[in-house]
């Protein structure tokens, strides 16, 4: 009955957002950086807050610290959607927002070079996130993955966290996913929808790598993040602002220049990290795994440029 309550809610509130967006104009428009050519509804990913709170209101506050932060993060980048903050203040909230995160997961009990390696990684997860969100299906299809994978891993293999707040966050990307996940979206993640989901798996990893001492598992993660890195050191090596919007990725490659659908550039995603996810399920030696995944994530990126470049002179 609370999963069917849950969804009723999300559900409701994924709809009326709709409605909201739709009255108040909040649309994206396609700019360089884009890879989509219509008028947008933007924010629909602030079901991914709402779902996490529904979820403290009917099982209780158990992460207060981590919901302030969720809140404040998610707030800022809701008014980024609508109209365009400072980067100085939305850094700062950012900075903050973390803080309340590690404060609840006592990272601050930890030395000081932990918190610090912890809040570079988490900072690089938000904006990785933020920079992969550019077509339909993207975000929520793959930020399903990672959550199902953590499910299955919290289920199977170590408890660190409530399945509670992980059912609730299904229901939500299973929501978004239907109105997103499609030729034609009928709504965007928008800065709250990638931002805050984001900042909810960086707070279930932290837990699990805590939990288990094993940073390894960061590799739910890898293909984000070696397509980031790799795109950045990419820019640089092209002396290119890399603060300037671009269409550099490699899935706005595939989308934009080879004309592959946005959703079939999706699944390619969506499959290939729960292919590694499979691997570090059954894996024994999980740090070789995750040196071999990046290794081969960071060629297969480098041989795709060469050859796209070399055919697109």
């Amino acid at each position: 009955m609370t999963y069917l309550l849950q969804f009723i809610l999300i559900l409701a509130t994924q709809l009326t957002y709709f409605r909201i967006a739709n009255h108040y104009n909040i649309i994206d428009k396609p700019n360089q950086r884009s890879s989509h050519t219509k008028v947008t509804l933007r924010g629909g990913g602030i079901v991914f807050y709402f779902s996490v709170l529904f979820y403290f209101l009917l099982q209780g506050f158990q992460y207060p610290w981590f919901l302030l932060g969720l809140t404040l993060i998610a707030g800022i980048s809701f008014a980024d959607d609508i109209k365009p903050q400072s980067s100085k203040l939305r850094l700062l909230i950012h900075f903050i927002a973390m803080a309340f995160m590690f404060y609840q997961l006592g990272l601050f009990e930890l030395p000081w070079y932990f918190t610090l390696i912890a809040l570079i990684v988490s900072t690089g997860i938000l904006n990785a996130y933020n920079f992969m969100d550019g077509i339909n299906g993207l975000t929520g299809g793959y930020s399903l993955v990672i959550v199902g994978a953590l499910w299955y891993i919290n289920t199977h293999q170590v408890s660190f966290i409530d399945n509670n707040l992980l059912y609730a966050l299904m229901i939500a990307l299973l929501i978004f996913n239907f109105f997103n996940f499609r030729k034609k979206a009928n709504c965007f993640a928008g800065d709250v929808g990638a931002i805050s989901i984001a900042f909810i798996i960086v707070f279930l990893l932290g837990t699990l790598i805590l939990k288990t001492n094993n940073f390894s598992y960061i590799v739910l993660l890898a293909l984000y993040g070696v397509d980031t890195v790799c795109t950045i050191v990419h820019r640089i090596a092209l002396k290119e602002n890399i603060f300037e919007a671009h269409r550099k990725h490699l899935y706005q490659i595939m989308a934009n220049e080879l004309k592959i659908p946005h959703v079939v550039v999706s699944g390619i995603y969506c499959l290939l990290q729960s292919l590694i996810v499979v691997g570090l399920v059954i894996t024994n030696n999980p740090y070789w795994y995750l040196s071999i995944v990046v290794l081969i994530l960071g060629v297969t990126y480098i041989l795709f440029m060469l050859k796209f470049y070399r055919l697109h002179k």
